[in-house]
C-alpha cells in the first residue's frame, strides 16, 4: 500500500489581514511559531512515513512553497494552477499524479493541529477503509457552538467511524448549540483520505465536466524548475467546485471518522488568539507594544510601537503599512476590508510593504509622484532577470555586501557605499555572486513605477 500526502496551499486568508495578504498569504506565514503553517503541516505528516508529496498551489506561490519545502529538506511535487478552481480539481489534478492503488492524504496548509500524536494514529486507522472505497473525512469533535466550519452529522457506525448522514452548512449560533447537545455532529475539518482511482471514478460520475477538463490539462503537463505545469488553457476552462459538494455529498461510500486533536484552521484573527499562549489578562502581545486596563484581546506591532488603554475584547494588528482594529467577535468579517480595498483599486489587499521574490525581498521605503525608494536583499547566489525599464532610471547604492552589476555589455562590482546609475532604457542586472545577503538601497525616478515596466529578456527563475 502506497500514502501520498497532496497538500492544498492555494488560499488567500483574507480574514488574517493585514499580516496576510495575496501575494503572500497565511500558510507561508510564520504565524505560530518559527515555522511557517505549510512548514508545519510537512513536518505534522513525517510520522507516517508517506511514500510520496504533492503541494498544489498558484502561479504566484510557487517559489515561496519551493523555497519553504528547501528550508526543511522536504522533497515535493510541485503542481502549479493558473488560476484556483476550488478543491475539487485541485485533488483531482493530484490523483493523476499516482499510481491506482496510492491512498491519497488530503489536508490544508493552514491548520494547526496540538495532539500531533493522537493525529497520526487517527489517520493510520483509516487505511483499511480507504483501501475498502471508503472516503474518509475526519471530522472534529466540537468543544463549543461554532458558526464559523461547516458540521458533518454521523450515521451508523462504520468502524473505526460512521457513515456519513449528511454535511451541513454553517450554521447561526443557535442551530449550532443543538449540534453540540446532540453530539451526533462534527466539525468539517476539510481532511480527507482515499483511493486515487476511486476518486476520479466518483468526480467522473458525479462532475464529469470538471472530470474532462482535468483530464486533458494533465496530458500536456510539462516539468520547469522543479514544478509540474499543467496545460494552462485547458484547466482556465474549468468550473470551480470543492470536494464537499463535487464528491462527498453525493457518494455513497463517505465515511467520518471523530477526533479530538485540538484542530483549528487558524481562520481569522480570534482563532488565532485562542491557539496563543496568553498573559495574566488573557492578552496575546507581540511587538512593540504597551498596554493598561487591557483584557481578553489580540494586539501584534511589526515595527512600531502601539498603545492601548482601558479596552477589552479587541483585535489590533499593525504592519509597516497597514493597522487592523476590530472587535474580537467581529474578526471573521476582516475579509470585507480586504475586498474593500480591491474594489478602491488599492494595493493593500494584494501586497506587504516588503514584497518576497524569489531571489530575496524588497522593502519599499518611501514613494511619491516621481520617486520611489526601496531597500533591496539579494540572497546568496542570487540573481535578478536581465531587464531594463521605459519609464524610470534606477540608483543604487550598496550598503551591504558586493553586488554584481550589469550595465547593457559591461560587468562591475560594487561594494559596501559604493554607488551606480542605470538610466531609462538600459539594459542592466543584479546578481549576488557572495555568501551572505546583498542589501542595498534603489532610488526609483521617473514617470512610472509599476511591475509592469519591466522587460525581461534573461531569468533563471522562469519568469515572463
Amino acid at each position: 500500500m502506497k500514502v501520498c500526502s497532496v497538500i492544498l496551499a492555494g488560499g488567500s486568508g483574507s480574514r488574517l489581514w493585514p499580516a496576510s495578504r495575496s501575494m503572500r498569504p497565511k500558510q507561508f506565514l510564520p504565524i505560530l511559531s518559527d515555522l511557517t503553517m505549510l512548514q508545519s503541516t510537512i513536518k505534522r505528516l513525517e510520522p507516517l512515513k508517506l511514500d510520496s508529496s504533492i503541494i498544489i498551489c498558484n502561479e504566484e506561490h510557487r517559489f515561496f512553497v519551493a523555497e519553504q519545502l528547501a528550508q526543511i529538506n522536504h522533497t515535493a511535487n510541485i503542481i502549479i494552477e493558473p488560476e484556483g478552481r476550488n478543491t475539487a480539481p485541485a485533488i483531482a489534478l493530484a490523483a493523476h499524479e499516482c499510481d491506482e492503488g496510492t491512498l491519497i492524504l488530503v489536508s490544508s496548509a493552514d491548520h494547526n493541529i496540538k495532539d500531533e500524536i493522537s493525529f497520526t494514529d487517527s489517520i493510520k486507522s483509516a487505511y483499511d477503509l480507504a483501501n475498502s472505497g471508503k472516503f474518509v473525512t475526519f471530522g472534529i469533535v466540537p468543544d463549543k457552538p461554532h458558526t464559523g466550519y461547516g458540521y458533518i452529522k454521523k450515521g451508523k457506525t462504520c468502524a473505526p467511524g460512521f457513515k456519513v448522514e449528511e454535511f451541513v452548512e454553517k450554521p447561526n449560533l443557535e442551530t449550532a448549540k443543538e449540534y453540540l447537545d446532540s453530539k451526533e455532529f462534527c466539525w468539517n475539518s476539510g481532511i480527507f483520505l482515499f483511493e486515487s482511482k476511486n476518486y476520479l471514478n466518483e468526480l467522473k460520475s458525479f462532475r464529469p465536466d470538471i472530470s474532462k477538463v482535468c483530464e486533458e490539462a494533465v496530458k500536456g503537463r510539462t516539468s520547469d524548475h522543479n514544478f509540474t505545469r499543467i496545460n494552462d488553457e485547458v484547466f482556465l476552462t474549468c468550473p470551480s467546485d470543492s470536494i464537499d459538494y463535487a464528491v462527498m455529498e453525493k457518494t455513497k461510500n463517505a465515511v467520518v471518522i471523530p477526533v479530538s486533536v485540538g484542530w483549528s484552521d487558524i481562520g481569522s484573527w480570534a482563532s488565532l488568539w485562542e491557539n496563543k499562549i496568553k498573559d495574566i489578562d488573557n492578552n496575546y502581545i507581540e511587538g512593540d507594544v504597551i498596554t493598561k486596563q487591557v483584557k481578553d484581546s489580540l494586539v501584534i506591532s511589526e515595527d512600531r510601537l502601539v498603545t492601548l488603554f482601558g479596552v477589552e475584547d479587541l483585535i489590533v494588528v499593525a504592519t509597516k503599512d497597514s493597522i487592523l482594529i476590530t472587535r474580537k467577535d467581529k474578526s471573521e468579517e476582516v475579509k470585507a476590508i480586504s475586498e474593500e480595498l480591491k474594489i478602491k483599486n488599492r494595493t493593500e489587499h494584494l501586497l506587504n510593504r516588503e514584497v518576497y521574490r524569489p531571489w530575496g525581498k524588497y522593502d519599499s521605503i518611501d514613494n511619491g509622484n516621481c520617486f520611489q525608494v526601496k531597500r533591496i536583499t539579494v540572497k546568496p547566489g542570487e540573481k535578478l532577470s536581465i531587464q531594463r525599464h521605459q519609464y524610470r532610471s534606477e540608483h543604487w547604492i550598496v550598503v551591504e555586501g558586493r553586488a554584481s552589476v550589469t550595465k547593457n555589455d559591461e560587468v562591475i562590482d560594487l561594494d559596501a557605499n559604493q554607488s551606480t546609475y542605470i538610466p531609462v532604457g538600459m539594459i542592466h542586472a543584479l546578481e549576488n555572486k557572495e555568501e551572505k545577503d546583498l542589501v542595498l538601497i534603489e532610488i526609483q525616478t521617473g514617470t512610472y513605477f509599476g511591475e509592469d515596466d519591466i522587460e525581461r529578456f534573461e531569468d533563471i527563475y522562469g519568469r515572463t
